[in-house]
């Protein structure tokens, strides 16, 4: 019996000392939620029916608190809603507007009472059950505001108040997201945002000393985020902050010998932001070619690198840098290969 225990133990062992355990880990808002959900799809783990129908319901609730959140920011922009919709029809008296996906779906869904109605819906919004279509009631309102030459400057001003990213690709495809017989698509689910609490400042030093026994780590970062602001503190900038943690990681006793595969995340984001936010207006010591995405990149690649290097343990483990689109599924199915290998 005793024989028997220490061999099942030895067993146990050996299996446990073959396994890769690796950590995901990175700032709020970096893609850790995408990549997940990447990983499942590049490993055919498929989403159950429950799975599904719970996405379908937080596209719905991405929809309303997006634009609650949007709304909620108007203020410390300076900016304010009018007290009428700008673009009226005459005949009918309501706000003519209806984005970038809007169509006349029926009655119920254009006809609205006015801005104020409109804003009060959408801010008191109730969650879907399940198997309840998008209500219709929601589809005028949250077309026009969206649609609202005020609501897309704050929008194009996003980064001042950390407002979600993901609004533009829902909003733009409304008629299809509020079919009764809707389904969410990959892309959706990529898009979608899930709630992250292990990112925010206040909920690390919970996790940041329980993986000694892991075999890499995955740290992601939004290369998008360096001219933004935390969820949690608007002024605090994103990517001084996932370079905080980043430091704080490389300087960890718990991961002295442990490789770390540094992601790059959100380039797609990147490369069309840099046309207009300039690096330097954030990081003064950036010297690179104004509105070009490469140099941005090897700016930040020499920056999170020098950071690692200054943690004295460039010898004792392998560090790695990957340049990734978390919603690209091809791009990151190549590049968790070559990470696997």
């Amino acid at each position: 019996m005793h024989r028997q225990a220490e061999k099942a133990l030895k067993e146990a062992k050996a299996k446990m000392a073959a396994q890769v355990k690796v950590l995901l880990l990175g700032s709020g808002d970096s893609g850790k939620s995408t990549i997940l959900k990447q990983m499942r799809l590049i490993h055919k783990v498929p989403f159950s029916a429950q799975e599904t129908e719970s996405f379908r319901q937080l596209v719905f609730d991405n929809l309303t608190r997006g634009l609650k959140y949007l709304l909620d920011a108007l203020p410390d922009m300076g900016l304010e809603l009018p007290e009428s919709y700008t673009d009226v029809d005459p005949e009918t008296g309501y706000g003519s507007k209806k984005g970038e996906g809007g169509s006349e779906l029926d009655e119920e869904g254009v006809k609205g009472e006015g801005i104020g109605n409109d804003v009060a819906l959408v801010e008191h919004a109730e969650d879907l059950r399940d198997g309840e279509p998008f209500p219709l009631r929601y589809y005028g309102p949250l077309s026009r505001l969206w649609g609202e030459e005020v609501v897309r400057t704050a929008w194009n001003r996003g980064n001042e108040a950390a407002v979600p990213e993901n609004l533009h690709y829902f909003f733009s495809d409304l008629p299809r997201l509020f079919d009764p017989a809707y389904v969410p698509t990959e892309q959706d689910i990529h898009e979608m945002l899930m709630v992250d609490v292990g990112g925010q400042k206040s909920e690390r030093r919970k996790w940041i000393h329980c993986f000694q026994d892991v075999t890499s780590i995955l740290f992601l970062v939004s290369l998008s985020g360096y001219d933004q602001c935390l969820v949690e503190d608007r002024d605090a900038n994103q990517m001084q902050d996932a370079m905080t943690i980043w430091d704080s990681i490389c300087h960890s006793q718990w991961f002295k010998q442990t490789s770390i595969i540094l992601f790059l995340n959100k380039n797609d984001l990147f490369e069309k932001k840099i046309k207009t936010s300039d690096i330097k207006s954030f990081f003064p010591d950036f010297d690179g070619e104004p509105g070009s995405a490469l140099a941005g990149r090897d700016y930040f690649k020499k920056r999170f690198g020098r950071l690692a290097q200054k943690a004295g343990r460039a010898k004792e483990r392998e560090i790695y840098i990957h340049i990734t689109t978390a919603t690209d599924t091809e791009l990151l199915r190549v590049i968790m290969a070559a990470v696997e290998e």
